[in-house]
């Protein structure tokens, strides 16, 4: 009989993949391009490889890194109430309680909205642009997409999104409110977010940064 932990050793695990959101596993069987693999239980996207899928993903990352930027300077809201006017951004608004107890909460705010969803394009770039370009892949790239994943739950500009219109049903009833460009910018930015987010196929991210190209 063998030995257990002689047949783990003699199993080659690039030969399944696990599901990340159930931990089903799976013998690998890749995909062709338009396919999908898909978890039998909880029908969760595996694999989906697409054609330029990495251009697609690139050109969407450094749209969104000018939108981020813009967003957080030009003015986002201006409102008019009782002949006082006043223009803010979401930077402002995010750094509004900036002495006493509440610094804390204004830098969570602030890095949950701008600095965190900027800093994962940057390392999602960092990462995709030499394996577009038939490259090794960058220095610490496998560490940089880990800490991109690992990232992710805390990108919260979509939720932002959601708590401002809600909070603009209750403000137009007591103010004149004009939306800037940065709240354009802004709506834009979240569904190019999740655009780039439905493009990538990160097994075949981390395929091709574990089993990288011979050049």
């Amino acid at each position: 009989m063998k030995d257990t932990t002689d047949t783990l050793a003699e199993t080659n695990l690039d030969d399944f993949i696990v599901c990340p959101q159930c931990d089903a596993v799976y013998r690998l069987k890749r995909p062709d391009r338009g396919e999908r693999a898909v978890c039998q239980r909880c029908h969760k996207v595996l694999i989906m490889p697409r054609k330029n899928a990495g251009l697609h993903i690139i050109a969407v990352a450094l749209a969104v890194v000018f939108l981020i930027i813009g967003a957080a300077v030009f003015p986002f809201l201006t409102i008019d109430a009782a002949g006082n006017k006043n223009a803010v951004s979401i930077l402002d608004a995010a750094l509004a309680f900036t002495g006493g107890p509440l610094l804390a909460l204004s830098l969570a705010t602030a890095a949950l909205i701008i600095f965190i969803p900027l800093f994962r394009v940057l390392l999602t770039l960092y990462v995709l642009v030499p394996i577009v370009l038939d490259r090794q892949p960058a220095r610490h790239a496998i560490s940089a997409f880990r800490i991109s994943e690992a990232m992710r739950p805390w990108s919260m500009a979509e939720i932002f999104a959601i708590g401002c219109a809600v909070a603009l049903v209750k403000i137009t009833d007591l103010a004149n409110v004009a939306f800037g460009p940065a709240f354009w910018m802004f709506g834009i930015l979240v569904v190019l977010v999740i655009a780039q987010d439905s493009f990538m196929c990160r097994w075949s991210v981390w395929h091709s940064l574990e089993h990288p190209k011979k050049s």
